[in-house]
This record gives C-alpha cells, sequence and structure tokens, in this order.
C-alpha cells in the first residue's frame, strides 16, 4: 500500500470510527475469551496477519503426508510378504511417494485447513479412493516394483490393509499436529448470540484447539460481549489479537455489504469459515450446480425414498441381531446383576413417542429402585438437563449396579429388541417422552419422520447437556439429510463415547 493510499485508508478508518464505541477505546478492552494482546499497529499498513495459519497448515499437511508413506510401505510390505513371498526391488523405495501425489490428487491434504473440526473418520470415502487407486497403480507397474507377479490375494490385501493402516495413521497424525500447534484463534463477524453460540461450542469440544477472542458487530448499535472493533478496524485486530480464523455469521438482508467483507478478510491471509443460518433447514446434503456463472443451490427432498428405507431397515435388523448373538453373555450377566441387586423386574418400560408421533414402550435395564418415577417432581431443582430435558449424573434412585449400567450405557441395550420390533432404529433421532415432546412445535416436529434411534448425532454431540431446541434441530438436520455412510459415522462415534462411559 502507497503512503497516499494508506493515508486515505487512515482518515477513512477514522471518519468509520466517529460515531462508534471504538472511539472510546472499546476494541481495546481485554477479550473475555483467551487472552488479550497489549499492543495494536498504529495504523492499516502495519496490521499484517501473523505466519501461525502458514504453521499450522503446513505441520498437519507433513504429518498427514508422512503419515501417509509409512501406512504405503507397511501395506505394500505386509501384502507382499502375507498373501504371498515376492520380494520388493529398490524401484520401489521411489514408488512409495507415489501415495502422497495420488493424496493430493484426491484432495486429501486440502481439507483441515478450510475446516475446524479436523477427523479422520469424514474422509474415508476419499481414503478408500487413495487405497483403490493406489494399489490400481502398483498392480500396473508390478514389473519395476516387484520381482514375481502380484497375485489378486495381494493386490487385495494391499487394498484393504492400506484403507485401515490409513485411517489410523492419518488419526496419530492429526493427534500429534494438533499437539504440536498453538490454539487456534478465532473473531466472529456477527451478532452477540452467534458469537457466544459458537463459543460455548468450541469450550464443550477441547479436541478442536480453538477459541473464540472476541467479535466484531455487522450492526453498529449491537455492541453487546466482547466487542473488538468494527469492520473498518478489522485489518488492525486480525493482526493485534493474532487471529487465525475469521467466522462470518451473516445477518440481516445487505448481500453486497456481506460479501465485500468476505472478500475483504480472505485477502488477509487467515482462513474463513461461515455460519450461514440457511443450513439450519438445508443441511449439508445439497449439491452446487453452476448454470453458466450463477451457483445454484439444489436441496433434496426430505425423507428417505423407498429404497433407503429399505437400506437403513436392513443395517437395522442385522445390526440388532449381530449385537444380540455378540453380547448375549453380557446380557445375561447383566440380567443376573439387575435382578440380584434389587427387588424389581429387570426391564424397565417407559411410553416414549416414536415415528409420526405413535407411542410405543422403549425397554431399558432397570437402573433405579422401584418407585422411582413418583420422586421425578422432588428432584427437579437438581436437574442438570438443559431447556425441558431430565436428567441426574449422580441420581439418587439409582442402584449401585443401575449407576454402573447408566455411566456405561449398557442399560440401553435392550433397545435392539425395540429396533428389532420396528419401533427404534440403531441410529435416529432422540426418543423423547411426551412431556418433552410436547414443547417441540413448528417445523422441528418432522424430526418424527423417522423412527427414535438408540443413538444419533444428539449423543455425540453432548446428549443430555445440549439444550432441547438445539437437540431437534440436531435432529431434524438428520432426517433431512440422512445417508446410509452418515448411519455408520454415527455408530463409529458412538463407541469412544460408550468406552469413556460418559452415558447417553
Amino acid at each position: 500500500m502507497t503512503p497516499e493510499a494508506n493515508t486515505a485508508a487512515q482518515r477513512q478508518l477514522e471518519a468509520d470510527r466517529a460515531d462508534t464505541p471504538e472511539r472510546h477505546g472499546v476494541y481495546r478492552r481485554p477479550p473475555r475469551f483467551g487472552r488479550a494482546v497489549p499492543w495494536m499497529p498504529a495504523t492499516i499498513a502495519d496490521a499484517k496477519p501473523t505466519n501461525a495459519v502458514g504453521r499450522r497448515d503446513a505441520m498437519y499437511r507433513r504429518c498427514l503426508a508422512f503419515s501417509d508413506v509409512v501406512a504405503a510401505t507397511f501395506a505394500l510390505v505386509l501384502a507382499l510378504t502375507i498373501f504371498g513371498d515376492d520380494a520388493l526391488q529398490p524401484a520401489t523405495l521411489v514408488a512409495l511417494p507415489l501415495v502422497i501425489v495420488v493424496a493430493k490428487f484426491t484432495g486429501l491434504y486440502d481439507r483441515d485447513e478450510l475446516v475446524l473440526n479436523k477427523t479422520t473418520l469424514d474422509e474415508a470415502p476419499a481414503l478408500f479412493s487413495l487405497a483403490t487407486l493406489y494399489a490400481l497403480l502398483i498392480f500396473l507397474g508390478e514389473d519395476m516394483l516387484v520381482n514375481g507377479s502380484l497375485s489378486q490375494s495381494q493386490v487385495l490385501g494391499l487394498w484393504c490393509i492400506l484403507f485401515l493402516t490409513s485411517i489410523g495413521g492419518r488419526t496419530l497424525a492429526r493427534r500429534f499436529a494438533r499437539h504440536r500447534t498453538a490454539m487456534e484463534r478465532c473473531v466472529v463477524i456477527g451478532a452477540s448470540a452467534a458469537s457466544l453460540q459458537f463459543a460455548n461450542k468450541l469450550h464443550d469440544r477441547h479436541e478442536l484447539k480453538a477459541t473464540v477472542v472476541g467479535r466484531v458487530p455487522l450492526d453498529p448499535k449491537d455492541y453487546d460481549g466482547t466487542v473488538l472493533g468494527g469492520l473498518a478496524d478489522i485489518e488492525r485486530i486480525i493482526a493485534a489479537y493474532e487471529i487465525d480464523r475469521v467466522i462470518v455469521a451473516p445477518q440481516g438482508t445487505d448481500s453486497e455489504a456481506m460479501l465485500a467483507t468476505i472478500q475483504r478478510v480472505k485477502s488477509l491471509g487467515v482462513q474463513v469459515s461461515m455460519l450461514p443460518r440457511v443450513f439450519e433447514v438445508l443441511g449439508s446434503s445439497i449439491e452446487f450446480d453452476n448454470v453458466y456463472g450463477m451457483t445454484v443451490m439444489g436441496v433434496r427432498r426430505f425423507g428417505l425414498t423407498r429404497s433407503s428405507a429399505f437400506v437403513k431397515r436392513a443395517l437395522d435388523v442385522l445390526g440388532a441381531l449381530v449385537l444380540l448373538v455378540v453380547l448375549c453373555p453380557l446380557l445375561l450377566a447383566i440380567t443376573l446383576a439387575v435382578r440380584i441387586n434389587s427387588r424389581g423386574p429387570v426391564l424397565f418400560r417407559q411410553p416414549r413417542v416414536g415415528r409420526d408421533g405413535e407411542l410405543f414402550e422403549m425397554l431399558k435395564f432397570r437402573s433405579m429402585y422401584l418407585g422411582s418415577e413418583t420422586k421425578r417432581d422432588e428432584l427437579r431443582g437438581q436437574n442438570e438437563a438443559a431447556d425441558g430435558l431430565f436428567k441426574i449424573a449422580q441420581d439418587p434412585r439409582a442402584t449401585g449396579v443401575g449407576r454402573l449400567l447408566r455411566r456405561s450405557s449398557l442399560d440401553e441395550l435392550p433397545q435392539l429388541l425395540n429396533v428389532l420390533k420396528g419401533e427404534m432404529s440403531l441410529v435416529g433421532p432422540r426418543p423423547l417422552v411426551e412431556e418433552e415432546d410436547r414443547k417441540i412445535e413448528g417445523r422441528h416436529r418432522r424430526r418424527l419422520h423417522l423412527k427414535p434411534g438408540m443413538t444419533g448425532h444428539w449423543q455425540i454431540s453432548g446428549s443430555s447437556q445440549i439444550p432441547l431446541r438445539e437437540m431437534v434441530t440436531i435432529d431434524y438436520l438428520y432426517v433431512a439429510n440422512w445417508s446410509l455412510w452418515n448411519d455408520v459415522k454415527v455408530l463409529v462415534r458412538t463407541i469412544p463415547y460408550v468406552l469413556a462411559r460418559r452415558g447417553l
């Protein structure tokens, strides 16, 4: 920027700030989130973003690339030795980095810099493609890479082992990179409510390793909370508070101003994410269509097709049968423990609201003493759940065995019978009692389009710790964006929650 341009920009900055709270030093106030930075650049020209963003992105890319090479080496050696007796040629050392080229080609090194939630499971389909393409390339180049001829079992083994080891290796690589990089510092451009909600999300999910430093309001009158300054100060704010990512929460109808803001922030070298409210209805199941330079979003119809419903039901039946057979000894042991620990039936039956609002009896292993339901009103003062839900972590009504069952979520296992009967699904919206269901109104009642689930996005997002209004939004989006792969991901992500004894 030339001195003349800088002077003009500075004059414009002072004019923009003339009638706003920044004039009185509000933007210098130490933020409630993160740490305060004691200095502020004197001019816009001095406000340059730090190199933290580039260092963080480079750390993740290098760790992932190293992980991919190790996974490819391990898979290739293991496949050749277990499924045959062929030996590798020296030229194989040159071919091993080929996995990096294939991974780059499929975009596996570019996603992490765009997202806060850097999860390996979400990229499993791309890793499937990586393993397939790499195994094909090794098969085509076997004359140069292997002393001998690759058999079908060796190629298939290479493909399977690479797929599994790349998932495991990338998970460890991301944990290492997250440990070696600094906290990602974010600023929200938007309303106070959006900033607070996003800050709470980051606070509750420590694995994201990010924090909200403060916010920049779009409305000059909206100066509640931790305000770092106005849009005119955005360059200086990013530099002074060492911001790594800007979260844009659009509000109002001034689309031109919002587009200009996004373009301006992107030019500063920081990462940009958006919180558009339209996706509270659309979710992520959309297709982008380019109509001669104009981007059009295609929105999938709400609900499941007949074929999708059949696939989901087949997964439920198969999964429930397998789990009942595998867990049969555990189910018998729990039955005896509940029977010996206290008087009463082994199973607890409770009416819940199912698909299309129909009631059904949900089954659980009894975890409380007889008559505990009548004491619910007496314990409402100890309720730890939010916004209409009811749950007490250390419920005094629970038996000794019941506390263990509730902490490990083993009390939910009889619901596999509900799944076989067609009343529930393995994955689905949270099953609510009638009292809770009556509080849900409007479009959110469409969450009942699917059967309630033993687990779901509500469970892996925090279960009873999230308020009812947020839970029903999560359930609605699950129905709107259903896919078999999403169900598989939820089931896989439920496992660590159960093993960590967080409970449902």
